[in-house]
């Protein structure tokens, strides 16, 4: 056969191949690159990459019978990575198919926040984020060791985990030992940190045949990203930062002083709205009225279940409001709630309150039950809290703090790299995201990984809170980014398009 027939022969198999979906890989001119030996193997039902075999599986979406299609592998590690030879625990590791017949050789990996959440578990809601990313690439998802089908670590909370209690360290103290127990019988607590997820997450590069990563880390995972960034710059070919934490910064010591000024600043804009200001005047001062009656005299509240409309009555007080209001401050739609809510309670009314507390815990469950967070903030933040803080005056007051300390004092310590806490430097592109009222991981937490960065970029939602990627035109930006690998050079006048999200007047919106 000579050439040209030899040509066309291949490329109507290729067609053929692409036709039938049985090609997953896009033909890549670099065979020498890293991740050129990564080509799918089709079986009847499923497929390898690498050393991995893929089968179909369905990645549960809370608190639904819903599911979401994708594709399985087994994938097993040591769990002391000093100590191959010693007990080993099940990865759960997932890939979602991207719409294209040939997709781009490197994968897209998703790096879930919490600590304790895991990327199975998170991509239902974090899908839409991704789909333009999907229009040419894979994602792959790893639960993190320590979270969702990756041998957690969970303690499940007793019947009064909704009844407000007065804060007890000793209290903490049992409950951190009972869980200590609990986890103790399958998992060593010290071997589920960041630094042995990184040991994880390359063992998986490794075992699909040394592809790219476009890492896509969100809160916590960011964390993960700059990580894994710095210690594998061969395995990175993109970097996205959603809602980033500086490596310097110490999980916890901000906490309570961001919450403040994240509300101060979106109760100033519905102060700035004319009928805000008309149907609530000071938001902030409310809450802050509201904190100091709930204080004095906790209200018990009857109220109607929102998941089973059961009648129920719940002790309400200044822990579970600060709960409340710190996770609902997160997103626009839900912030835009507070000051309608907050009114309605001072008038007397709290069950609006009461069914959203009850909302915030069935949906914060499974993170709520997770104790991996201990391995994390124990091993590598607690010894770098301050002793004494100024917390007190401020809404979450010092109890968060003083919480992780007894904790800590409790829970085994993993090991810590010492240019852990380093700053992030790399020429990697980064492309940081910025919600301008996050109350967690403000926009000068961006500014700051920033400036060790030569080829990274700040891109500021306005209005937005926290975890931004899925908001606007920033999906399209995303994909853009990881396409061309150079973030100066988006066009992202798009982002002028944000604004506040109006204050609800009553339940039915913001006033017209």
């Amino acid at each position: 056969m000579d050439s040209r027939k030899a040509l066309k022969a291949a490329a109507i198999v290729v067609a053929l191949a692409a036709l039938a979906g049985k090609v997953l890989w896009r033909a890549d001119e670099r065979a020498a690159a890293p991740g050129a030996d990564l080509v799918q193997t089709p079986g009847e039902r499923g497929f390898t990459l690498g050393s991995l075999a893929f089968a179909p599986c369905e990645l549960d979406t809370g608190q639904t019978a819903a599911t979401t299609s994708a594709w399985c592998a087994p994938f097993q590690v040591p769990e002391d990575w000093q100590h191959p030879d010693g007990r080993r625990i099940d990865l759960k590791l997932a890939l979602v198919r991207g719409s294209a017949a040939l997709a781009e050789r490197d994968l897209v990996v998703l790096l879930a926040g919490g600590p304790g959440q895991a990327a199975t578990e998170a991509w239902p809601r974090a899908r839409a984020g991704f789909a333009p990313l999907l229009e040419h690439r894979n994602v792959l998802l790893l639960d993190q060791r320590g979270t969702g089908g990756s041998n957690a670590l969970d303690c499940k909370r007793g019947d009064d985990a909704e009844v407000e209690q007065p804060f007890d360290l000793e209290r903490v103290r049992a409950q951190t030992r009972a869980c200590l127990d609990t986890v103790s019988a399958h998992a060593n607590p010290r071997f589920y940190t960041t630094g042995d997820a990184l040991r994880d997450l390359e063992a998986v590069r490794a075992a699909l045949g040394g592809p790219e990563f476009d890492l896509v880390g969100v809160s916590y995972g960011t964390r993960v990203a700059q990580q894994y960034a710095s210690r594998y710059p061969q395995g990175v070919r993109s970097v996205v930062l959603d809602s980033a934490v500086p490596n310097e910064h110490v999980l916890g010591t901000e906490f309570a002083r961001n919450l403040d000024v994240a509300l101060q600043a979106q109760f100033a804009a519905c102060s700035a709205t004319p009928a805000c200001a008309k149907a609530y005047g000071d938001p902030w001062a409310n809450l802050l009225r509201l904190r100091e009656r709930l204080r004095a005299a906790p209200v018990d509240v009857a109220y109607r279940d929102p998941f089973d409309h059961a009648q129920r009555t719940m002790r309400l007080g200044p822990t579970a409001l600060a709960g409340l209001v710190r996770m609902y401050a997160y997103l626009p739609e839900t912030s835009a709630l507070l000051p309608l809510g907050i009114a309605r309670a001072l008038d007397g009314d709290y069950a609006s309150l009461a069914g959203q507390i009850r909302m915030l815990g069935r949906d914060l469950e499974s993170l709520a039950d997770n104790a991996m967070q201990l391995s994390v903030i124990c091993s590598e933040d607690a010894d770098l809290l301050p002793a004494h803080n100024d917390d007190a005056a401020t809404l979450l007051g010092s109890e968060f703090v003083e919480t992780l300390r007894a904790q800590c004092a409790i829970w085994p310590h993993g090991t810590r790299a010492e240019d852990f806490h380093a700053p992030f430097t790399s020429d990697k592109p980064v492309l940081l995201l910025a919600g301008e009222f996050d109350p967690v991981t403000p926009p000068r937490y961006a500014e700051q990984i920033s400036k060790t960065l030569p080829n990274g970029r700040v891109l500021v939602a306005k209005g937005q809170g926290h975890s931004v990627m899925a908001r606007g035109c920033l999906p399209k930006l995303v994909a853009r980014f990881v396409d061309t690998l150079d973030a100066a050079a988006l066009d992202a006048g798009c982002i002028a398009d944000f604004a506040a999200q109006p204050a609800f007047i009553d339940f039915n919106g913001a006033a017209p």
